[in-house]
C-alpha cells in the first residue's frame, strides 16, 4: 500500500477509534444525569438500567443490527470486519477502493473502527429512553424493549437515512433533500419517539399530578451527579459530532473537524444561558435543572448540521434549542406526561428543531425534505415502539406494583439501596 495511503488509513482509523471511544464515555453522562434527577430510592435500578442497556445494545448491533442499517448477510463472525489476519487483502482493497473514488475524496478506514462508532450511537438512542420511564418501570421488561429498540426499530430508521435505502422500497430520504449530520433526528428524535411511546402507555409517577390537575415537583436526589452527568455528555458530545466527520486525514477534513468541534461548544454554551434566562424570566429563580437541558438542547440542536454554520449561528441555534426545551417542559407538564429527566423535550422536541434548522446553512437540504425525514423517523420509531411496549404491558406488564413504587425500585427490581446508610426505603 501507498505509504501515504497508510498514514491516512492509520489516522482516520484512530481518530474514528478515540471519538467512539468519547460518544461510549456519553454513557457514564447519561448513568449519572439520570441518577441524579431521579429520588435516592430509585438510583441503583437506574444504573442497573444504563449498564445492561450498553451491553445490550453492543450485542444486538453485532447480531443483526449493523447488518440491517448498512445491510450484508453476515451474523455475529461473520461480519467482515478486517484485522491483521488479512492484512494483505485488505490494504489491496483500500488501494483499489481509494483510486477509484479519488485519493483526497475518500473515507479511509478500517471497517471494524466503523462498527465501533455506529454500536456506540445505538447506545445513545437507547439511553434516551431510559430517564424518560425512569422510577415506575419494571427492569425486565425496559430490557426486554432494548433488545427490540437496538436489534431492529433504530437500525431500519437508519438503514433508511444514513444507510441511503429506499423506504419500504419507495424513495431515499437524500433525493428529497433531508440531511442529518451527525443524528439529531435519527439518533435523538428517535430515541424521544420510543420514549414517549413507553411514557403514554406506562402513565405518570404516583404523586407527581394531583386531583385538580396541579403539576407536584418531584425534585432529584442528587444535583451535583446531575450536573457532573451534563459535563460528561458536554464532553463526549466532541466525539458524537467530530466523529460524524469521518476522517481526518486530510487538510479539508482536519479544517472541518476543527469546526465542527468550535460549533458544538458555542452551541451547548448558548442553549444553556438562553435557558438559564428563560427559567430566569418565567420563574424567578435560576433554574439548575433548566440549565443543564439548556445545554443538552443546544447540543441536540446542533448535532444535525454542526460543519456549516458559522460559531455565531451555531450559537443562536444552540440558544433557540435552549429557550425551546423550557418550554416544552412546561408544556409536556401540562399534558401530564411525566418524564423525570426532560429526555423527550431535549432529544425530541429540541432533535426536530435541529433537522429544521440545517437547510439555512445547508443548501444540499430543503425544509420539505427534513419535515419529510423527521415524519418518517418519528413514525416509524413511535408506531413499533409502541406495538412493542403494548406487548409487553400485555403479557408481563410494564409497571412496578404501587407499593414497589412507594418503597422505590431500588429494593423491589435490585434488591439493594444505593445509599444505604443514609436512605430507608420504608
Amino acid at each position: 500500500m501507498d505509504q501515504t495511503l497508510e498514514l491516512q488509513y492509520a489516522m482516520d482509523t484512530f481518530y474514528f477509534l478515540v471519538c467512539g471511544a468519547l460518544v461510549m464515555w456519553m454513557a457514564a453522562g447519561f448513568a449519572m444525569l439520570e441518577a441524579g434527577l431521579v429520588r435516592s430510592k430509585n438510583t441503583a435500578e437506574i444504573l442497573t438500567k444504563n449498564v445492561a442497556l450498553f451491553a445490550i445494545s453492543c450485542i444486538m448491533y453485532l447480531v443483526c443490527g449493523y447488518a440491517i442499517m448498512y445491510g450484508g448477510d453476515y451474523f455475529l463472525s461473520g461480519i467482515e470486519l478486517d484485522g491483521a489476519a488479512n492484512a494483505d487483502a485488505l490494504a489491496a482493497t483500500v488501494l483499489a477502493e481509494s483510486q477509484a473514488a479519488g485519493f483526497a475524496g475518500g473515507a479511509v478506514y478500517s471497517n471494524a473502527s466503523d462498527f465501533f462508532f455506529q454500536v456506540v450511537f445505538v447506545a445513545t438512542a437507547m439511553s434516551i429512553v431510559s430517564g424518560a420511564v425512569a422510577e415506575r418501570m419494571k427492569l425486565w421488561a425496559f430490557l426486554a424493549f432494548a433488545v427490540v429498540m437496538t436489534g431492529f426499530i433504530y437500525p431500519m430508521e437508519g438503514r433508511w437515512t444514513w444507510g441511503g435505502n429506499a423506504v419500504f422500497g419507495m424513495y431515499t430520504l437524500g433525493d428529497l433533500g433531508f440531511s442529518d449530520f451527525a443524528g439529531s433526528g435519527i439518533v435523538h428524535m428517535a430515541g424521544a419517539g420510543a420514549a414517549l411511546a413507553g411514557v403514554l402507555l406506562l402513565g405518570a409517577r404516583k404523586g407527581k399530578y394531583g386531583k385538580n390537575g396541579e403539576i407536584m415537583a418531584i425534585p432529584g436526589a442528587n444535583l451535583p451527579l446531575a450536573t457532573l452527568g451534563t459535563f460528561i455528555l458536554w464532553m463526549g458530545w466532541f466525539g458524537f459530532n467530530g466523529g460524524s466527520v469521518l476522517k481526518l486525514g486530510d487538510i479539508a477534513s482536519a479544517n472541518s473537524v476543527a469546526m465542527v468541534f468550535l460549533n458544538t461548544n458555542t452551541a451547548a454554551a448558548g442553549g444553556a444561558i438562553a435557558a438559564l434566562i428563560t427559567a430566569r424570566l418565567l420563574f424567578g429563580k435560576a433554574d439548575l435543572t433548566m440549565l443543564l437541558n439548556g445545554a443538552l438542547a443546544g447540543l441536540v440542536a446542533i448535532t444535525a448540521e454542526p460543519s456549516t454554520p458559522t460559531a455565531l449561528e451555531a450559537t443562536l441555534f444552540g440558544a433557540a434549542g435552549g429557550v425551546l426545551v423550557v418550554f416544552s417542559i412546561i408544556g409536556l407538564d401540562k399534558l401530564k406526561i411525566d418524564d423525570p429527566v426532560g429526555a423527550i423535550s431535549v432529544h425530541g422536541t429540541c432533535g426536530l428543531l435541529g433537522l429544521l434548522l440545517v437547510p439555512l446553512t445547508n443548501d444540499g437540504s430543503s425544509f420539505s425534505g427534513q419535515l419529510i425525514g423527521a415524519l418518517t423517523i418519528f413514525g416509524w420509531v413511535f408506531v413499533t415502539s409502541l406495538i412493542v411496549w403494548t406487548v409487553l404491558k400485555v403479557s408481563v406488564g410494564i409497571r412496578v406494583t404501587e407499593e414497589e413504587e412507594y418503597e422505590g425500585v431500588d429494593i423491589g427490581e435490585c434488591g439493594l439501596e444505593a445509599y444505604p446508610e443514609f436512605v430507608k426505603s420504608a
